[in-house]
């Protein structure tokens, strides 16, 4: 009986209190003795240590144009008005017009002679230092669907993303932050919401943490000014007293043991997160570097920016959305990829210029890619329709082959061709860099060891050209 009313009066408790938990954790703080219920593990044994540690990866929801941006096809340009000759998939089948030719010129750039469009004039001064994949193929051209394949390898919701698995192999390097940050656009949820991050059927503890733009960045991490310190101290004791209480009844209940563990993790955000967020110490160089004083580019490259400050901090994996599918250029092509372009490929060069020169890029992987690719073809009169036989993607730095650019599609960019990559290479790949490997990275799911790859049947495989 007094079991039952300790149940009643602790969920009374926490249920007044609940606006409040994050700051309540100061429990772990006030009792630094105890071990943490639940955390990050270390490596687990007989992995080898890889020559990246870390990864930011800034996705482009919606599908960039390949042949407007990294895939120049001379082809476009003399097929363009006329009817493509060859058979292609078309998501939109009843809106499929004729070829549409790029208006943008591409030149080869740096000494590796990379050529890359006119779009792009701030990833042109990078081309030296990213491994540029235009030979990419995946299996959908429905966006959740591919979404959930580059980012948890296969269709279904809620698997396990690729953020999930590095830090459920790699662990955590510093317990005063999240393994594994999610910086979001204010302007919303990407498509398919938080499921882009999620731990599926990992433990609870391996899921991305949201930072919210501008304000508060976490919710309720700051202690509410009319509590005095004295008797905050009671309210932490108490509350650690309870959560023991309740996970010694609640044995082996993963979620339980997360929340805490992120309670705990919370407490330690209050000094950690602030100092992270703050750009009171970058200079005028970085600030400019990062286009935070150009009204185009100040909100992408503030979290660009962001995103170096927190793998600076030991965090595993940071992602950058943006806010719905920005790039699904089902319409005005041209003309929406210009001010796509003048967002993010500025701070996007910074990223990895910055990363360079405070000598991080050999031990942080820049991801830049969407989920998949474009037509060749005119959607309408301007657009252009979804395509998942052929997209580009690049990387920088964590051991990928710098200034080179691998694969081919065919003459009019529609598909892979010549040294084709599979969403699934690519995560086995990452993997791989990061010294994990993807075969043997595996959680106990529906009775087998499930994995993010699922080798056995994606035949995924480490593609070793794109490594230095």
């Amino acid at each position: 009986m007094r079991d039952d009313l300790f149940r009643l009066h602790r969920r009374a408790f926490l249920g007044r209190t609940a606006g409040v938990l994050g700051p309540l954790a100061l429990a772990h703080l006030l009792d630094q003795d105890r071990p943490a219920v639940a955390s990050v593990p270390a490596r687990p044994s007989g992995l080898p240590a890889g020559k990246a540690k870390a990864v930011i990866c800034l996705f482009q929801h919606g599908g960039p144009s390949q042949m407007d941006l990294f895939d120049p096809k001379p082809a476009l340009t003399k097929w363009h008005g006329k009817p493509h000759p060859g058979q292609l998939e078309v998501h939109f089948d009843k809106q499929a017009g004729n070829v549409l030719g790029s208006p943008f010129a591409f030149a080869p750039r740096g000494g590796s002679g990379i050529e890359l469009s006119e779009l792009l004039p701030r990833t042109s001064e990078i081309a030296d230092q990213i491994t540029l994949v235009r030979s990419m193929t995946t299996e959908s051209v429905d966006h959740e669907s591919a979404l959930r394949l580059i980012h948890t390898g296969k269709f279904q919701a809620g698997r396990p993303t690729l953020g999930s698995w590095v830090i459920y192999g790699l662990g955590t390097e510093n317990r005063n932050l999240p393994a594994y940050v999610v910086l979001s656009d204010p302007g919303g949820l990407p498509v398919d919401g938080v499921r882009n991050w999620s731990s599926g059927w990992l433990p609870a503890v391996y899921q991305g943490t949201p930072f919210r733009p501008g304000g508060s960045p976490v919710l309720n991490l700051e202690t509410p000014s009319r509590i005095p310190p004295a008797a905050r101290e009671g309210q932490l004791r108490f509350l650690g007293e309870l959560n023991r209480a309740h996970l010694r009844d609640h044995p082996g209940q993963s979620e339980l043991e997360a929340r805490i563990a992120n309670y705990e993790t919370a407490a330690r955000m209050q000094t950690a997160v602030p100092e992270a967020l703050s750009f009171a110490a970058e200079g005028p160089s970085t600030r400019r570097l990062y286009g935070l004083d150009d009204p185009a580019t100040r909100e992408y490259g503030s979290r660009c920016l962001l995103s170096r400050r927190l793998v600076e901090r030991g965090v595993r994996f940071v992602q950058v959305f943006m806010s719905g599918q920005p790039w699904d250029t089902h319409s005005k092509n041209a003309e929406t990829l210009k001010g796509l372009c003048r967002r993010t490929d500025g701070p996007s060069a910074a990223l990895v210029q910055d990363l360079k020169q405070r000598g991080l890029l050999d031990s942080t992987i820049v991801l830049w890619t969407g989920e998949f690719g474009r037509l060749p073809i005119s959607q309408g009169t301007d657009g252009r329709d979804h395509n998942r036989h052929g997209f580009s993607l690049w990387l920088a730095g964590g051991g990928f082959r710098a200034g080179y650019a691998h694969g081919k599609t065919d003459d009019f960019g529609y598909k892979s061709v010549e040294d084709v990559v599979s969403v699934h290479d690519l995560q086995a790949t990452l993997l791989h860099v990061l010294g994990l490997d993807h075969r043997r990275l595996t959680y106990p799911h529906d009775g087998r060891p499930d994995s993010l790859t699922d080798v056995d049947v994606t035949g995924a495989r480490v593609v070793r050209e794109l490594l230095a």
